[in-house]
This record gives C-alpha cells, sequence and structure tokens, in this order.
C-alpha cells in the first residue's frame, strides 16, 4: 500500500525536476545584438551578445529540438568544460 502511495509523489517530483530546466536563456538578456545564420543543412543558428560578448548560441536544427549553449564563465565562449559540452534541451512546453 505504501509503494502504491509513493509512486505517484516519485513522477510529480521528477517531472518537477525538468521543469526547472531553463525555459528559454535567451528571456533574461539586455537589448542582446542577434546574429542569425542558416546552415548548409538548414539548422538555424542565432548568438545572442550583449555589449559585443556572446552569452548563448541558440541553435534550431531542420529537425529535432532547439537547444542552447550558454557561456556561464563569462570568457565570451560557450562552456566546454569536461569531456562532454554542456547542452541545455528545452524538455516541456506548456504554453
Amino acid at each position: 500500500m505504501r509503494t502504491a502511495l509513493l509512486a505517484p509523489l516519485a513522477l510529480t517530483l521528477a517531472l518537477a525536476a525538468c521543469a526547472t530546466t531553463p525555459a528559454d536563456p535567451t528571456a533574461g538578456l539586455q537589448d542582446p545584438d542577434v546574429t542569425r545564420t542558416v546552415a548548409e543543412n538548414g539548422d538555424v543558428i542565432e548568438q545572442y551578445r550583449v555589449n559585443g560578448q556572446l552569452k548563448v548560441v541558440k541553435v534550431t536544427p531542420s529537425r529535432g529540438p532547439v537547444y542552447y549553449l550558454m557561456d556561464q564563465d563569462g570568457d565570451g565562449r560557450p562552456d566546454d568544460e569536461g569531456p562532454v559540452s554542456p547542452v541545455w534541451w528545452k524538455l516541456f512546453d506548456w504554453n
């Protein structure tokens, strides 16, 4: 009986954790300059710069979900610490 009661709670906590990922990291930028390019394969790449410094790269693939590469350490380049480049995926949207 206790397991049956804990299963919905675990699902709720899992969904809440997914909802805490940044929905759109470009929303909080103050007056960004946006450079938009389209790759040969149809991917749209948007670079968001504030005061000339790169903050976020938004990639909209021709197939698949949008993802973001962010500069969180302020060096002007997307962060690539460790063996895997940190990419932010928007998992859910309730709009």
